[in-house]
């Protein structure tokens, strides 16, 4: 095997030295046939052929490679673009929302603003009728009041303006083994403006009859009428 080798590697010397020695032989008859100078033209054209297409193939190289460069920016630059256009997408998605918001805090203040003011009308109303109220009730006290003297003539009546506006009425001379033993009751003007008995004494059974009778007939004079009545009977039971 080993011889084998040997002889294999003194074929390809062989065939190597044979190979130089025909391409010697060819260029001493290319030389023959077409002269040195002619030959050594045609090395230079060739060499300059081969530099001219040497520093065509660096320029193109270098054009391919500022093309790339070029692509990459032009790539750089869409991506940047596509950024902005999400940012500003989404800057016009957080100002709708913002705009909505601000639409639905002025709807709320004009609702607020409406309900205040509906607030004012009724608290203005209530006023009114709170003053016409109390306008009322002063009246009647003080026709009360200029009643005093009558009373106090007819029916040994004395008036008496107490805490709250209430009127206190006191009746003397009522009991003739006691005449200044007193009988006492207190009246006031509720708020829906009619008389009520906020008190009596000694107490009587029919002070609620008397009451509703008041509101109905709006005959004062009578009321009190009525009330000593009722206080004179007491002293005969």
């Amino acid at each position: 095997m080993y011889l084998k080798s040997a002889m294999a590697n003194v074929k390809t010397e062989d065939e190597i030295i044979l190979f130089e020695k025909e391409m010697n032989e060819f260029w001493t008859k290319i030389k023959s046939i077409y002269g040195t100078e002619q030959i050594n033209q045609t090395l230079a054209l060739r060499d300059s052929c081969k530099e001219s297409i040497k520093t065509l193939s660096e320029k193109w190289s270098k054009k391919l490679k500022e093309g790339d460069l070029m692509i990459d920016k032009i790539q750089e630059y869409s991506n940047e673009i596509l950024q902005q256009s999400k940012r500003i997408s989404e800057n016009q998605e957080h100002l709708t929302e913002i705009k909505s918001n601000l639409n639905q805090e002025q709807e709320q203040k004009k609702d607020l603003t409406d309900s205040i003011q509906e607030l004012k009308e009724e608290l203005m109303k209530k006023k009114e009728i709170i003053s016409s109220k109390n306008k009322a009730t002063k009246e009647r006290v003080e026709r009360l009041c200029k009643s005093k003297v009558l009373f106090e003539e007819r029916l040994g009546l004395e008036i008496r303006r107490i805490h709250n506006e209430q009127l206190q009425f006191i009746f003397r001379h009522i009991d003739h083994k006691d005449p200044d033993k007193p009988y006492v009751f207190t009246l006031s003007i509720n708020e829906q403006g009619d008389y009520e008995v906020t008190s009596c004494t000694p107490p009587l059974d029919c002070i609620a009859e008397f009451q509703l009778k008041v509101r109905e007939t709006n005959n004062f004079s009578a009321f009190v009428a009525n009330i000593r009545k009722a206080f004179t009977a007491l002293t005969y039971k």
